[in-house]
């Protein structure tokens, strides 16, 4: 691992900042304007579209320019958005339908970093170092940041309601910046019509019977968080009685399992394989998740629920985003990767709607239930594939292909 690998680094730490800041402090602005779950949830449900709306042509566009020019456009959207946020929070001119504008622009600009970050991972890092290349950018994306950050968030909301914003426009700046000085190689995709393109990344990532099975096994995850966590601020507040900071160092709580497992995760994923590493992670989840939802209202046994619970996540992620860079040709892989995330986080949206059905209906912790559930049924759904047998079939797919 090189200089390229150092300089994507400190561009994710930067990047991932500015995001923490913003997707913290959004449903903790929601919560000042309403306390209806339907209207909290809403903030999650637009704030997801773009994952759907967008996903596809990110790909076209990651795959046909330089990719670093890709992602530091998107920490520009990022800190435009952010800008927004802090004169609107600083003047006292907050509204729901603008922080429903500022988190579907932020989410927009997820769409492109992370796809271009994603697919420059392999530039910057040999194969059979991706495991630990992956883990590490995940760690700094959704682990060392969001530590910080959210309960820092929590401080700076009560101090100055504009700060987190105005803090996420600098970082997203910095970021930018940092952005320019990655050097990478180029290998762009053969010039055709954008639909076209689109067809043929998705058609690689269904006509893959491994790859097809983890997006489904994504996409059923993703629907289940969504309906979970936009809740979780009113599971805080309402149930176990935290306020903001509190929440903050929730949030922090799954931080922790991130990097904790970071450490071990590379050795597991050796000793066990992607196979029965990507099984055992699913079906924790699914008992971890339950569990939320029937222990008691114990502030320290929940903490201790959610690092557990982002331990066994992190371990999929590595191994989902791993398996996608391992078996997609270079010029495909931007659209490979931004199509799954199209297909796996499309449900987002119908997911938070749930969980603001469900809360409002049956009470809070009946959302953990229907995630634990849905997580159960991913589970049996994708056993038989995601196997030891399945990820040796894709290994001689795609060998043959490329010889």
């Amino acid at each position: 691992m090189g200089t390229g690998w150092g300089r994507l680094q400190a561009v994710a730490v930067s990047g991932s900042t500015g995001e923490g800041l913003l997707l913290t402090a959004l449903p903790l602005l929601a919560i000042t304007i309403t306390t209806d779950p339907r209207q909290v949830a809403l903030v999650n449900v637009v704030g997801q579209l773009p994952w759907l709306l967008f996903s596809l042509a990110a790909g076209v566009l990651i795959d046909r320019f330089r990719r670093t020019v890709v992602l530091a456009s998107a920490f520009a959207v990022q800190a435009a958005a952010a800008a927004v946020l802090a004169v609107a929070t600083s003047t006292g001119v907050l509204t729901l339908p603008l922080l429903l504008v500022v988190s579907f622009v932020v989410v927009s600009s997820q769409v492109l970093g992370d796809g271009a970050s994603g697919a420059l991972v392999p530039d910057v890092v040999g194969p059979d170092r991706l495991a630990a290349a992956n883990a590490r950018m995940i760690v700094i994306d959704r682990g060392v940041v969001q530590f910080v950050v959210p309960p820092v968030t929590g401080f700076l909301l009560a101090f100055a309601v504009g700060l987190p914003a105005w803090l996420a426009c600098a970082a997203a700046l910095v970021a930018l910046l940092l952005t320019r000085g990655l050097a990478v190689p180029h290998v762009p995709s053969p010039p055709g019509h954008p639909l076209r393109d689109i067809r043929t990344g998705l058609a690689f990532l269904v006509g893959s019977p491994l790859l097809r099975t983890i997006t489904v096994t994504v996409a059923l995850g993703s629907f289940a968080a969504s309906a979970s966590m936009p809740m979780f601020v009113l599971y805080a507040t309402q149930i176990l009685h935290v306020g903001s900071v509190g929440y903050g160092v929730l949030m922090a709580c799954l931080a922790v399992g991130w990097i904790g497992a970071s450490f071990v995760v590379h050795r597991l994923v050796t000793r066990l394989g992607y196979a029965w590493s990507m099984r055992l992670s699913t079906l924790s989840a699914s008992v971890l998740i339950l569990l939320i939802a029937v222990e008691p209202p114990v502030f320290a046994l929940v903490a201790g629920t959610l690092v557990v619970l982002s331990s066994t996540t992190l371990v999929w992620n590595v191994c989902s985003q791993s398996s996608r860079q391992r078996f997609t040709p270079t010029p495909l892989l931007g659209r490979v990767l931004t199509s799954h995330r199209a297909l796996a986080w499309g449900l987002t949206p119908l997911g938070a709607l749930a969980g603001g059905f469900v809360a409002a209906t049956w009470g809070l912790r009946w959302v953990w239930v229907m995630a634990s559930a849905v997580h159960l049924l991913s589970a049996v759904l994708m056993w038989k594939t995601v196997s030891p047998k399945g990820f040796a079939a894709e290994e001689a797919r795609f060998a043959a292909r490329a010889s």
